[in-house]
């Protein structure tokens, strides 16, 4: 039930072929465009923040946050300085500190911040996690509503609210989840499902929770810088993109797109995982539907030649023939 939609050449010879599901939903939540199974279901992984940051920002609790704010709060970020001081001074102004984090550290993802810490003799910390803004936005949440501090357990009221959300906006009943790389719960959905919800946002009603759909929306597409870094695809596609979208990759090879100004919702899942593939697939989605020129670097770098360590074209990724 899948379908063909990325191939890696070397020379003349197709050496890997990548597969999956993706869905183009419109504001009436029709399917405009299917490809693979869109019934399959998936975790959505990182590419839903800006659901999971909808508790916050429609009951009211974020109305004082900045753009800059919401789009770390939707991020997967380098752990980049531009991400780590917007961290450290919100977890500050809450009255709170790293510790009352709950996603765990890594390496910042950021070759220079990496670097940086390696030659201080420093060790990561939970504010380098790729997620700490989506968790520093979950802690807010928190404080308001004095729920407690262990807030990724899946029967946390902020863990049900996001449950209750996902299930609204996509149209459909979570069949269960799995916990994240942050340690939050991540609430399966259809891909069809995970589409629709985009399509909403790019369409947001004019209601509390529309309003919310619409600023974290604009913060995305305003501040791509934030919700990824230099040299990622979300940030990159983002601004070269000829009209404001919001695009947020997920891991295992999931990525989501939202287009306002065509009323329009993206979902991709490769289901061998590949990173490559689901950039080159997203790539490709946006230059079908002409919003992105095939000839921007932005573009080339994710469907386009392949070079070696010297410098050499050894092939190419390409869109596999028949997709989009």
């Amino acid at each position: 039930m899948t379908a063909a939609m990325v191939q890696v050449w070397r020379g003349d010879l197709v050496e890997s072929e990548h597969r999956g599901h993706a869905a183009v939903v419109n504001s009436r939540g029709e399917i405009l465009h299917g490809w693979g199974d869109t019934s399959a279901v998936i975790f959505p992984r990182s590419s839903c923040k800006m659901i999971q940051a909808l508790p916050l920002v429609e009951s009211g609790i974020g109305d004082g946050l900045s753009e800059r704010h919401l789009a770390l709060a939707c991020a997967s970020h380098q752990g980049d300085a531009i991400h780590t001081d917007l961290v450290s001074r919100w977890l500050s102004d809450l009255g709170l500190t790293e510790a009352d984090l709950r996603c765990g550290s890594h390496e910042p993802y950021g070759t220079l911040a990496r670097n940086a810490l390696i030659r201080a003799g420093e060790a990561p910390c939970q504010i380098h996690n790729n997620c700490s803004g989506k968790h520093t936005g979950f802690l807010m949440w928190t404080a308001a509503r004095r729920a407690g501090p262990e807030y990724v357990d899946p029967d946390h009221p902020l863990q049900q609210a996001i449950l209750q959300a996902t299930n609204e906006v996509t149209d459909e009943e979570s069949p269960g989840f799995g916990i994240d790389g942050c340690s939050a719960p991540n609430h399966a959905v259809s891909l069809a499902g995970f589409a629709r919800a985009m399509a909403r946002f790019a369409n947001p009603a004019a209601d509390a929770r529309g309003r919310a759909m619409a600023r974290l929306t604009q913060a995305m597409h305003r501040h791509p810088e934030l919700v990824a870094g230099e040299g990622c695809a979300c940030t990159e596609l983002m601004r070269a993109a000829t009209v404001p979208v919001a695009l947020k990759t997920g891991a295992e090879a999931v990525y989501s797109a939202i287009l306002p100004t065509l009323g329009l919702g993206i979902a991709v899942k490769i289901t061998d995982g590949s990173t490559r593939a689901s950039e080159a697939v997203i790539t490709g989605l946006l230059i079908r539907l002409g919003v992105l020129d095939p000839a921007h670097p932005a573009a080339v770098r994710r469907i386009g030649p392949q070079r070696n360590r010297r410098g050499t074209v050894t092939g190419r990724i390409a869109l596999a023939p028949g997709f989009p």
